[in-house]
Parts: structure tokens; C-alpha cells; sequence
């Protein structure tokens, strides 16, 4: 996932970015609201976090702009913590507030918090090369894979059967289409290669493998993967 961080102060912008990193999430970097709107107009940005006073243009001014096409979550930074100051820049369009100093925990939080809103609410879930069901999300423009906001981690073979299967969620596969969906050559014996694979891409994007929220298998016909409401339960 890409987050864009914007502050003035550039000591402020490198310490969100080791931050973030240490996450797992890509960070492009800006230092007014200009740099901001010219930085998501070249880039695919999934969540910004901004100050509120910089040169040129400050943070709320900027948000005007992007809220003007644009649904990215946005989380306003601000030295000040008058409940003024927040009302003003979540009534401009912004979907979060922290005051500096800041808890780089609490930070990390709400990052993951706007990005589970955004990749199952928002508009990732219109675009052609994203797959998603429940908190799970793929997508085929990155490859990259996200449950709740954060990143799963898959080799190549991995991530072409969870998007085969998360592409047609509900399907059941037989050991045999998916092999040959995935490998490009006839089946020959695949079933241990198949429910290894299987066997990994769990161990990675469920809780409980052995009682998998996604990867299911229908027993005597193949796997699939289930299609789920965002924020499902089952």
C-alpha cells in the first residue's frame, strides 16, 4: 500500500517514513500541499497523512483540492489541539486527526484503521485489477496482497492461486483446474503440488488455518475461496 507523507518539517516526514516502513507500506514524500496534489495526480496514493501549516498551501486548503475528486483517507497533523482546529479539518474533508507529538503506536493505528475502511468501503473496490472479499484484497496492477490493511507476503505460484480463486469467489476449483489454470500444462498427478501451495497461502492469510475464514476446501471436489461482505463475520 502507498502512503503519502507531508510535512514541512522534514525530520517529522523521515521518522513517519521509518515508521511506516517498518510496516510494510511504500512511502512517497512531500512538504507542502502543492508537492501533495501533483504527487496523487502521478501516483497510485492509498491513504495521505498531512499537516495542517506548510508554505505555498497549507494541509486544509490541499484537502479542499483533493476532496474535489478524490477519496483517499486523509489524516491531518497539527502541533495545535484546540477541538477547533479538528472540527475544521474533518468538516474540509478529512477522515482522521492527530496532534504532535504524536504516539508513533496510536499513528500505525489509525493508519491500518483508515486503510481497512478505504480497501473495503472505498474506491479500490471499483477498479478492474483489484479483487477483494471480506478484508481481503488483491491487487493485480501492485501484486500485491492485503488482509484488514496489512500486507501478506506470497511467492509467485501463491499469489496466481489466491487471485484465481479470490477473482471467482464462490467457485469451487478442482485440484486439476487449478493446476492447470495456474501452471499452463495439463494435469498430471497434481495434487500434492496443489494442496501445498493451498497449505502455505493459509498458514499466510488466515488466523486459524485449520479453520480458514477464505481458503476452504469442498471435500471430494476441490478448494475455493469464500465471497464475503466487507467486515463479515463468518
Amino acid at each position: 500500500m502507498n502512503i503519502l507523507v507531508c510535512d514541512d518539517d522534514k525530520e517529522i516526514v523521515d521518522a513517519i517514513q521509518i515508521y511506516l516502513e517498518n510496516e510494510g507500506y511504500k512511502i512517497f514524500k512531500a512538504y507542502n500541499g502543492e508537492e501533495v496534489l501533483k504527487m496523487i495526480e502521478d501516483n497510485e496514493i492509498h491513504l495521505i497523512i498531512m499537516d495542517v501549516m506548510m508554505p505555498r498551501m497549507d494541509g486544509l486548503r490541499a484537502t479542499m483540492k483533493i476532496r474535489e475528486e478524490n477519496n483517499v483517507p486523509v489524516i491531518m497533523l497539527s502541533a495545535k489541539s484546540e477541538d477547533t482546529d479538528k472540527i475544521v479539518g474533518l468538516n474540509l474533508g478529512a477522515d482522521d486527526y492527530i496532534s504532535k507529538p504524536f504516539n508513533p503506536i496510536e499513528l500505525i493505528a489509525r493508519v491500518k484503521s483508515q486503510l481497512r475502511r478505504y480497501t473495503t468501503l472505498g474506491s479500490l473496490e471499483t477498479k478492474s485489477y483489484l479483487y477483494r472479499t471480506g478484508g481481503l484484497v488483491i491487487d493485480d496492477e501492485s501484486k500485491t496482497v492485503t488482509i484488514d490493511g496489512d500486507e501478506i507476503h506470497l511467492t509467485p505460484v501463491q499469489y496466481k492461486i489466491l487471485k484465481l480463486l479470490t477473482a471467482n469467489a464462490g467457485r469451487v476449483f478442482s485440484i486439476d483446474e487449478i493446476y492447470e489454470k495456474v501452471w499452463q500444462e495439463t494435469a498430471f498427478s497434481p495434487e500434492n503440488t496443489v494442496t501445498v501451495h493451498i497449505r502455505k497461502i493459509r498458514e499466510k492469510i488466515e488466523i486459524n488455518p485449520k479453520e480458514p475464514k477464505y481458503l476452504k476446501v469442498v471435500w471430494g471436489i476441490g478448494y475455493k475461496v469464500e465471497k464475503l461482505q466487507p467486515f463479515a463475520n463468518n
